[in-house]
């Protein structure tokens, strides 16, 4: 009891860390779809490993399963909310920051003759 009870504060310290991490890439990165990319990343991990550690750390089995249902929850809205947002993005005309960066997407609509919005 004691050892996953360690366990899941480690959990829980990484997930901070992982956390504050995703919150200075906020920050830190220079466009849009860079600090969407730090933000789900990190903050998913992150959010994941506190709720996995709080699930370990808290010994009740009532506890422990809400916190692995929201572990899953998260794991399966986070990316889907972040391809949404950055296809939105890409779509209402926010540019990356730097200009050497792959367009696939840009080049595939144009090989269609759409246009960009």
């Amino acid at each position: 009891m004691i050892l996953l009870q360690a366990i899941g504060y480690g959990l829980i310290l990484l997930g901070v860390i992982f956390d504050l991490f995703g919150c200075i890439g906020l920050v830190r990165l220079p466009d849009f779809h860079n600090r969407m990319h730090a933000a789900m990343k990190c903050v998913t991990l992150g959010t994941m490993s506190i709720l996995i550690g709080a699930a370990l750390a808290s010994g009740s089995g009532a506890i422990m399963a809400k916190a692995l249902l929201c572990a899953l929850f998260i794991a399966i809205t986070a990316p889907t909310a972040a391809h949404a947002l950055s296809r939105a993005a890409y779509l209402s005309g926010v540019v990356p920051a730097h200009k050497e960066i792959c367009d696939h997407y840009g080049a595939d609509r144009r090989a269609r003759g759409e246009e960009r919005s």
